[in-house]
């Protein structure tokens, strides 16, 4: 096999086939990554977000129509935990475009977020100033997109952003890392032709129990789940599903877009969905 690294959007990325890409290919990848990046990114200056922070306004993407619509799904699922205008909420905690990482007072997310953004197959209209974060299923947006662009490679292809993977081809079997310590893993996944997304509150986590994973309703880090794992056809999926994991409508919006997943809570206890492909060390009880 042959592995492409590289790093991008604050992740370390894997691509891993049977051949060289192609030198076009790695240029169309590239510049997929980097236009995703400009538009979405609210850790730059010049993307389309940090404009639309500034003054509302309008931004166009292919990508907003497939992900607001998750975003919605997600909303309704989990009582409005999971809201795509979380991103000043982050950054009054600390976790802002400079990575201050001073914290502030806890800001909720616009509870009316759909009433001010708007969007459809051309992109999105934000009505006020407000920050756009798409962390919740973003970057498995993204892995999708450049498992398609190596479309022309032949065979196996895994795509790996950070741990966020779509697999093409062979099965592949991958660890589930431990929130707790990073050199054990809770269970062996297998996955083919699927994708596998994680969300913990280990990651980009700071100050006294501060981490990315907020509940919108409150501006705070949520603090039941550490760790979730979804996976599904596709990488936005199983991103989204892992994120919503966090909260209670979590296991039943898994059930009706058909995602298997596990989860572990902040004590230590495991829980995964009844047909979940994963050989877990230690026994979990049903949901």
């Amino acid at each position: 096999m042959v592995i492409w690294r590289f790093e991008a959007i604050g992740t370390r990325w894997e691509v891993e086939t049977n051949a060289d890409v192609p030198a076009q290919t790695r240029t169309a990848v590239e510049a997929l990554i980097d236009d995703f990046d400009r538009t979405w990114s609210r850790f730059r200056d010049d993307s389309a977000v940090a404009r639309l922070a500034r003054g509302g306004g309008e931004l166009v993407s292919v990508d907003a129509e497939p992900m607001l619509d998750a975003y919605r799904d997600l909303s309704a699922a989990t009582d409005g935990a999971v809201n795509p205008l979380v991103g000043d909420s982050l950054a009054a905690l600390g976790y802002d475009a400079r990575y201050s990482l001073v914290a502030g007072e806890a800001v909720p997310a616009p509870v009316d977020w759909e009433q001010t953004l708007r969007w459809s197959r051309r992109g999105a209209l934000l009505d006020v100033p407000a920050t756009i974060d798409v962390g919740a299923l973003g970057k498995g947006r993204l892995v999708d997109r450049v498992l398609a662009a190596l479309g022309d490679v032949p065979a196996d292809v895994v795509v790996d952003a950070g741990g966020d993977l779509a697999v093409r081809g062979r099965p592949v079997r991958v660890g589930l890392e431990h929130p707790f310590d990073a050199t054990r893993a809770i269970g062996v996944a297998t996955i083919r032709d699927q994708a596998l997304c994680a969300s913990a509150t280990n990651r980009r986590a700071w100050g006294d129990g501060l981490h990315h994973v907020l509940d919108a309703r409150t501006g705070r880090p949520v603090a039941t789940w550490a760790a979730t794992w979804a996976i599904a056809p596709d990488a936005m999926t199983a991103d989204a599903v892992a994120t919503a994991l966090f909260f209670d409508g979590g296991p039943v919006l898994a059930a009706r877009w058909g995602v298997e997943w596990v989860r572990m809570s902040t004590d230590g206890r495991a829980q995964r969905s009844p047909a979940c492909p994963v050989e877990l060390f230690t026994p979990a009880p049903q949901p």
